[in-house]
């Protein structure tokens, strides 16, 4: 029973926020204590490891089960399904609804609850709930859905992954440039047509790195110490995500029966360009073999990290035809992979 992602849907907000317009901020260290060079300098050695020219913000009316809605309605329609006999709302988040100028975060009731209510749907037994995974959210929410329908519990999922990461950033931390905003969805249903989910792997890491990711104050000592923000270890993240993330891909492309040869495309988490490029050549090195040219398609230059929005997203550009010299074929074989908080890893291969 072929497992297959029938329709996908993404917004990305309007606002564009460039490295430039970060020039007004002071940024600091961790002391609090300020750099030595000018934020000229800090947005250059930014995109130099990073590759993030600009990112996505969401306007000051929208919040994060706003977008996933409309990320969900674009879906839907691309299915041709009837929401009304959907089984199952899956919502990959972090943060939940953070208003413009907010301190607290909201998800009474859940986000997935809130997508429901947007679609209108009346079916009580189409079940909504929220998945906090990290940056790797959506990849668990859509095996969550293959799980239901290969155990016969779902025929349709619903499988969102939206997040507005720049309501919950330290504007005092030069790591704030990297996050973004944004939403993507898919519906995950059974099918007749070949392909489809092959083999996934998914693995949580916390003896040593439970918290590289985690919330904490401001680097600006003046501030309210009881607000916190998203923060990071990025070197442990960096070294983490070399060490476990290729792994994790060989493990599941060993189970999908398929070569390293066979593999067209890449989807992998979009969260800095240096990174994931080590991490494909690290792969491929397992196979004594070096990546193909174009073999993963990059997003993160004009979007950003918009945490779980950025595969779904990715992909929904990608089978649209959106994104320049990069294209998706029926038979294909690709991969999708991510890494975040937690720290939690997931990979699924899939045929197109």
């Amino acid at each position: 029973m072929p497992i297959k992602i029938t329709g996908s849907g993404c917004y990305i907000p309007t606002k564009v926020v460039t490295n430039l317009d970060f020039a007004r901020h002071e940024f600091l260290n961790e002391d609090g204590t300020p750099f030595p060079y000018s934020n000229e300098v800090v947005a250059k050695k930014f995109l130099e490891i990073t590759g993030i020219e600009e990112r996505r913000y969401v306007t000051e009316n929208l919040v994060t089960s706003d977008i996933a809605t409309i990320a969900a309605e674009r879906a839907i329609k691309a299915s041709g399904i009837d929401p009304e006999t959907l089984d199952y709302i899956i919502f990959a988040h972090n943060f939940g609804n953070v208003k413009q100028g907010a301190i607290q975060t909201d998800i009474l009731p859940s986000l997935g609850t809130r997508v429901k209510f947007n679609l209108k749907i009346k079916n009580p037994k189409c079940v909504a709930y929220d998945l906090l995974f990290g940056c790797p959210g959506w990849i668990e929410g859509v095996i969550q859905a293959y799980a239901f329908i290969r155990a016969g519990m779902a025929k349709k999922c619903l499988v969102i992954g939206a997040e507005t990461l720049s309501r919950v950033v330290d504007i005092h931390d030069r790591d704030s440039m990297i996050y973004s905003d944004g939403a993507g969805a898919t519906i995950i249903e059974a099918t007749d047509s070949p392909g489809g989910i092959l083999s996934y792997e998914t693995a949580t890491f916390t003896q040593d790195e439970a918290y590289y990711l985690y919330f904490g104050n401001s680097f600006n000592k003046t501030h309210d110490p009881n607000v916190r923000y998203i923060k990071m270890h990025g070197r442990k993240i960096y070294e983490f995500a070399l060490s476990n993330v290729p792994k994790a891909m060989a493990s599941c492309l060993e189970k999908s029966g398929y070569a390293i040869g066979q593999v067209k495309k890449i989807l992998i988490h979009q969260a800095n360009e240096k990174m994931d490029e080590a991490i494909i050549h690290r792969f491929y090195k397992l196979y004594q073999q070096s990546p193909p040219e174009g073999i993963m398609p990059m997003s993160i230059h004009k979007l950003g990290n918009s945490s779980v929005a950025t595969v779904p997203t990715l992909y929904d550009l990608l089978i649209n035809g959106k994104i320049e010299n990069q294209e998706l074929h029926p038979g294909d074989v690709i991969l999708f992979a991510s890494v975040g908080a937690g720290m939690n890893i997931n990979a699924i291969a899939y045929q197109i």
